[in-house]
């Protein structure tokens, strides 16, 4: 296969990037829509935006059935899977209670996380630098915290929301270490992504009857953002950032898709009028300068 030029491959991570960036911006329209917060009508958006996507690969389970590869990077996709939808249930109910500065902010933590977790659970070692930017992205966490309520106190309970945020980089820091392990051992990226979008699309498909009201009795504008959610933020963004991956640096990707809460936030204030208060703001920034710390160090040798 020929090499795309370089301009080529940010062009299209760039379409990645402002792809998912809409993801908060459909779901905040959705849920002006529907007239609906929290966690009933979340499980409705996170469980129909997976089943939309796994339909539409679904003729790439016969590569999954031809690729030989062990049981374990099976094992390891269907975590990710699982990871993957705990990570939109608790990153799309942030959004009922939380700006979406602060929450897209939150969930771009992921770094921090996975850091944290390969030290934990494979023993790898932490450099100093990179504690460093832990730190700083703690530090972060705590003006945003301290941020409370934001815009004319539009959401009742931002701590809550900036709780749910960060469970959602916690999961979805699972959902980045297993795979990586299930690519290891031999599982192509097209075979992964059909088995992780499947099995969370089947987790969370039941708990909208468990918990709400189904799939009916939604205004037509939300069945219309959450196909545009699929089609943007799922497919397009996701598939895009995982193709990138192949031509650029992991770091440079990683660091590209930290615009997300700055693209995410810019185009709230367009729409929404949504402006986070000064220390939301200020923590934000001082996430951000701590991650990027983290994910360079992370790096270099």
């Amino acid at each position: 296969m020929r090499s795309p030029q370089i301009w080529q491959v940010i062009l299209i991570l760039t379409i990645g990037i402002l792809s998912v960036s809409s993801t908060a911006i459909f779901i905040r329209l959705a849920l002006q829509a529907s007239g609906k917060v929290g966690l009933e009508f979340s499980l409705f958006l996170a469980a129909s935006r997976l089943i939309i996507a796994s339909l539409v690969l679904l003729p790439a389970w016969r590569n999954v059935v031809k690729h030989k590869v062990t049981i374990k990077a099976y094992y390891y996709a269907i975590g990710s899977g699982f990871s993957l939808a705990l990570h939109f249930v608790c990153w799309i109910t942030s959004l009922s209670f939380t700006s979406i500065a602060a929450s897209t902010t939150l969930v771009t933590t992921n770094p921090i996380w996975v850091a944290l977790l390969s030290w934990f659970l494979f023993k790898e070692k932490l450099k100093k630098v990179t504690i460093l930017g832990i730190i700083i992205a703690l530090l972060g966490g705590i003006f945003i915290a301290l941020g409370g309520s934001d815009i004319n106190n539009l959401y009742s309970q931002p701590m809550l929301g900036n709780i749910l945020a960060l469970m959602g980089a916690f999961f979805v820091s699972f959902y980045l270490i297993f795979g990586k392990i299930s690519q290891q051992e031999g599982l192509k990226i097209s075979s992964y992504s059909v088995i992780v979008y499947t099995t969370a699309a089947m987790l969370l498909f039941p708990l909208p009857f468990i918990f709400g009201d189904g799939y009916t009795n939604y205004p037509n504008y939300v069945y219309f953002y959450v196909l545009l959610m699929a089609i943007f933020s799922q497919l397009i963004g996701h598939t895009s950032i995982n193709w990138s991956v192949r031509w650029l640096s992991p770091t440079l990707v990683t660091l590209g898709i930290l615009f997300e809460p700055i693209g995410a936030s810019f185009l709230g204030f367009i729409l929404f009028q949504e402006m986070p208060s000064m220390l939301v703001l200020i923590g934000a920034v001082i996430i951000l300068i701590g991650v990027i710390i983290a994910v360079i160090s992370s790096q270099v040798e």
